[in-house]
């Protein structure tokens, strides 16, 4: 990461994974033969007061279902 703050958005990415692994959001399988698993990307936020002072880092992993096709990836 080549933000200054890398290590907040590091510390944020771990909240979120522990939350989602609390909350039982997915399990882990293996993927069905010639089906591609959709992929994830990392969205970043700063959460700033009323004056642009940063409060708070948030992040938040965001499913790439764009890349599945109706029929052969799911029905």
């Amino acid at each position: 990461m080549l933000d200054i703050n890398w290590d907040k958005w590091l510390e944020a990415m771990k909240s979120k994974m522990d939350l989602m692994g609390s909350n039982q959001v997915w399990t882990l399988v293996d993927p069905s033969k010639g089906v591609r698993p959709a992929g994830c990307k990392w969205v970043y936020k700063r959460k700033l007061e009323a004056d642009g002072e940063v409060i708070a880092f948030k992040a938040r992993l965001v499913a790439q279902g764009y890349t599945q096709r109706l029929g052969v990836d799911f029905e």
